[in-house]
C-alpha cells in the first residue's frame, strides 16, 4: 500500500489517538494528522464521509475508514507488512511463535477496557466541571456528578495500583525486554504503554486544558505518583522507561504538520478505491452465511453500527457492502447532504452492534 495516502483523525490529548500514533512510528509508516475536536460536533468527520460515529480516532487508508482502534491496528498490519520493509506490531517471540491472537486479546479486553477506565477515573475533576464533562456523560449515557468523582479519586487511585500489582510479575518473568519476550515492543507493549503515558499525565493535571478545548486551566496534582513508581513496582517502571527511549529514538513519520485538511480531503478524493476482494481484512474463514442471514445481514441490506457500550446513541447508517467474523463495511447513508468524499467505512464487529434498518434493501 505503499504511496496511498494515510489519515489520522485525533486530537492531541486523545488516549487512543496516542495509541496509534505510536503503532504508525512503530512500523514507520508515513502519515497525515487532522485534528478534530475533543468534543462533539465534529464537522470534517460528519459533513465529509457521513460518519455519525462518534469516537476517536478515525484512520483513513485511501478512500477506506477504519473506526476502533482494535480493527485501525489490524488493518495498518495487513497493508504495511514487514514483507515490504514494514516493522511488526506482532514480532516474533524468542520461542518462535508470534502470539498474535493473545495480543490482540491483552489489548482489547485488558488495557482497551478495564485498564482504560480505571485511567479515566484519575482524571480531575475540573475535566468533568467544563464541557467536555457534559459531552462525555452523553457520550456515556448518563449524568456525570463532579463532585462525586473528585472524592472517588482515592479509590481509584486502589483500583490502579491493583492493575498494577497484578502486571508487575509480568515484567520478572519475561525472558528479554518486552512484553510476550518479543525481539522489540509488540502491539502488548505499546496497549499497555500509552495508556500509562496518558494516565499518568492526565492525572498530574498536564493536558487539561487541551482536553477542555480550554474550558479548565492544566494544574498540578499529586496525580498517579504515590503508586507509580520505581520503588513499588521497580519492573514494571523499568520497562516503562525502555518504551520511552524506545519510541524516542524512531524517526516520526508525521508529514506536512500544516494540518491542511482541505488539502488531505482533495488527496482522499483522488485515492483507488480497494478491489472487492480486498475490502475485508484476511480472516481464518469467511463470515457464516446462514446465520448471517438469520439475522438480516446480507449484502445490499441498510444497517446500523454502533458500540456496544458508549456512543450507542450515534450509529453510523449505511449500506451493507462487506461482511466477516471480525469486521463489516457499510457504504454510509447520505445525511442532510451527500458526502464530499467517496468512502466506504469499515468497524469490528468485536463490541459493536450490526442491525438491519427496517429490514430495507438499497
Amino acid at each position: 500500500m505503499a504511496g496511498l495516502i494515510v489519515v489520522l483523525f485525533g486530537y492531541e490529548m486523545s488516549t487512543f489517538t496516542i495509541k496509534i500514533q505510536h503503532v504508525l512510528k512503530l512500523k514507520q509508516i508515513p502519515y497525515k494528522f487532522i485534528t478534530v475536536p475533543t468534543m462533539m460536533p465534529r464537522p470534517i468527520l460528519r459533513d465529509n464521509f457521513n460518519l455519525t460515529y462518534r469516537k476517536i480516532p478515525v484512520l483513513a487508508i485511501g478512500r477506506e475508514l477504519y473506526c476502533d482502534t482494535s480493527l485501525i491496528c489490524e488493518a495498518l498490519e495487513h497493508f504495511f507488512p514487514p514483507s515490504e520493509g514494514y516493522e511488526s506490531i506482532y514480532p516474533e517471540a524468542q520461542d518462535g511463535r508470534t502470539y498474535r491472537p493473545l495480543i490482540r486479546g491483552f489489548a482489547s479486553y485488558w488495557t482497551d477496557r478495564p485498564i482504560f477506565r480505571v485511567m479515566t477515573g484519575l482524571m480531575p475533576a475540573s475535566i468533568w466541571r467544563s464541557s467536555f464533562g457534559t459531552d462525555r456523560a452523553q457520550l456515556i449515557g448518563h449524568k456525570l456528578d463532579p463532585d462525586k468523582l473528585e472524592k472517588k479519586l482515592p479509590e481509584n487511585l486502589t483500583k490502579y495500583d491493583h492493575q498494577l500489582s497484578i502486571l508487575e510479575p509480568l515484567f520478572a518473568e519475561t525472558d528479554g525486554p518486552w512484553i510476550f519476550s518479543t525481539s522489540t515492543p509488540s502491539l502488548a507493549d505499546i496497549t499497555l504503554y500509552y495508556q500509562f503515558l496518558w494516565g499518568n499525565k492526565v492525572a498530574s493535571g498536564e493536558g487539561v486544558y487541551s482536553i477542555t478545548m480550554e474550558g479548565a486551566p492544566d494544574s498540578k496534582e499529586t496525580g498517579s505518583a504515590p503508586v507509580f513508581n520505581s520503588e513499588r513496582y521497580p519492573g514494571i517502571h523499568g520497562w516503562y522507561k525502555r518504551m520511552a527511549r524506545y519510541f524516542d529514538e524512531l524517526p516520526s513519520t508525521e508529514e506536512d504538520k500544516t494540518n491542511d485538511p482541505e488539502s488531505v480531503l482533495e488527496q482522499m478524493k483522488t485515492a483507488p478505491t480497494l478491489e472487492s476482494r480486498s475490502i475485508l481484512l484476511p480472516t481464518p474463514t469467511s463470515a457464516h452465511q446462514e446465520l448471517s442471514e438469520k439475522i438480516g445481514l446480507e449484502e445490499g441490506t441498510t444497517v446500523s453500527v454502533r458500540p456496544s457500550d458508549t456512543g450507542r446513541d450515534d450509529p453510523t447508517i449505511g449500506t451493507l457492502v462487506a461482511l466477516s467474523p471480525e469486521e463489516v463495511v457499510i457504504k454510509p447513508k447520505p445525511l442532510e447532504k451527500a458526502a464530499t468524499v467517496d468512502v466506504r467505512i469499515h468497524f469490528p464487529r468485536t463490541e459493536f452492534v450490526i442491525r438491519p434498518v427496517n429490514g430495507a434493501k438499497l
